[in-house]
């Protein structure tokens, strides 16, 4: 897309600070002059003359089919990029679509992909069993472990992909020494970022070469919309990405890109109040009885809390936690809830809680589940934007409930 000096969406933009790029960053206005982004509901657009279909055609400087490129979308991705510090961004109409398309835009028959084992449900599928219909092999490790990912290298691996930290167990990957190993073995290095943020982990500048987000998560923050994104080089998205979701078509709609855009306005307000409470909440459930382990990566028992402290600035609202008595307990402790919410989204203003043995990660066989530390009573706790206290009765009821069995 070519925009003029005055419509330009970084012009004046270097050099300022996350909040407010998130606030005015990837603007595009119309000659009306609107101060909210417009949404530009358009299947296509008019060409002044055939020339002019010719040479768009051929270039691609401009919009040509929103399957392509859309005004409200390319301003979506432009503020990504913007708060990511990529060179490019391209949006999707999902998370689970900017991770199938980070993946298999550069990926072909006869190459190797690594991932971590510790991933969300329909990212292990997207590993385990669509890549190798394609004829790429897909080996799982520990991704904790470092040296794992270098015995795991073949002559044809081309990608390591890993969550970091990883629902729901919140393990974490040292994305730098990840990145090192791979670079060596001349494979890119592709980070599923959703759990911490752009806010709170950089993977770009720890090595990375490619980052992807489910928007759907705390980037839209309000339970309103699905949307993704993958950001990466301008070379990777150019020779790679682009035609990829030109031709295979999972194209973000341009009113759930102007939600997005709505959203990545808070963002930094609403992460940094959900991690206060949601530590908040850890430290409360790991002295509450009936509570087996906490989880959250910011606690002094968390087994990597000081790689989180080196490579995150905040450690997110996720709480993972696991009752006494399995899943009946934690069934018990989920139907007392009032105020939390079941539901298996994340990253949201309201509090939700999920039992991933039975709903995210249900596919995965017992013994699987098991190996990554998911029991039966482990839940999985999105900290919302409520107040505290209330938070905590609430949470205390539950468990009560738990105990009576």
């Amino acid at each position: 897309m070519s925009t003029n000096p005055k419509t330009s969406p970084t012009a004046g933009l270097e050099g300022l600070s996350p909040e407010t790029l998130l606030v005015h960053g990837g603007t595009l206005r119309s000659g009306f002059g609107e101060l909210s982004e417009a949404v530009f509901v358009t299947q296509s657009y008019v060409y002044q003359s055939a020339e002019e279909a010719e040479e768009r055609f051929k270039s691609e400087a401009g919009f040509i089919y929103s399957r392509y490129a859309n005004p409200t979308v390319a301003m979506f991705e432009e503020r990504m990029r913007l708060l990511e510090g990529a060179e490019a961004a391209r949006a999707t109409a999902t998370g689970m679509a900017a991770v199938t398309a980070s993946l298999l835009c550069f990926l072909k028959a006869g190459d190797h992909l690594v991932a971590a084992r510790a991933l969300f449900g329909s990212c292990r599928y997207v590993v385990e069993d669509l890549c190798p219909r394609f004829g790429i092999a897909s080996t799982l490790i520990d991704g904790r472990d470092t040296e794992a990912w270098a015995r795991a290298v073949r002559p044809n691996t081309k990608a390591f992909f890993f969550e970091t930290p990883a629902n729901p167990t919140l393990d974490l990957v040292d994305v730098a020494a990840a990145c090192e190993i791979a670079h060596a073995a001349g494979a890119r290095v592709v980070v599923d970022n959703v759990f911490a943020t752009p806010i709170l982990q950089k993977p770009l500048q720890l090595g990375a070469d490619v980052v992807v987000y489910s928007a759907t998560k705390h980037i839209d923050g309000q339970g309103r919309c699905l949307g993704g994104v993958v950001l990466g080089s301008a070379s990777y998205v150019k020779d790679h990405l682009h035609n990829f979701l030109k031709h295979t078509g999972p194209s973000l709609s341009p009113f759930n890109a102007w939600v997005l855009l709505k959203g990545l306005e808070t963002l930094p307000l609403r992460v940094r109040a959900q991690c206060a409470a949601a530590a908040h909440v850890a430290d409360h459930l790991a002295s509450a009885r009936g509570v087996v382990r906490v989880l959250y990566c910011g606690r002094a028992d968390h087994p990597q809390v000081s790689l989180a402290k080196r490579q995150m600035s905040g450690f997110g609202q996720v709480v993972t936690f696991e009752v006494e008595g399995g899943k009946a307990a934690a069934f018990r402790f989920l139907n007392a809830l009032r105020l939390v919410k079941i539901s298996n989204n994340l990253g949201d203003a309201k509090s939700i809680i999920t039992h991933p043995a039975t709903t995210t990660h249900q596919r995965l066989k017992p013994e699987a589940r098991a190996e990554l530390g998911i029991a039966e009573g482990t839940l999985r706790l999105s900290v919302g934007l409520e107040a505290i206290g209330d938070l905590i009765a609430d949470i205390d009821r539950a468990l009560a409930a738990s105990r009576i069995g």
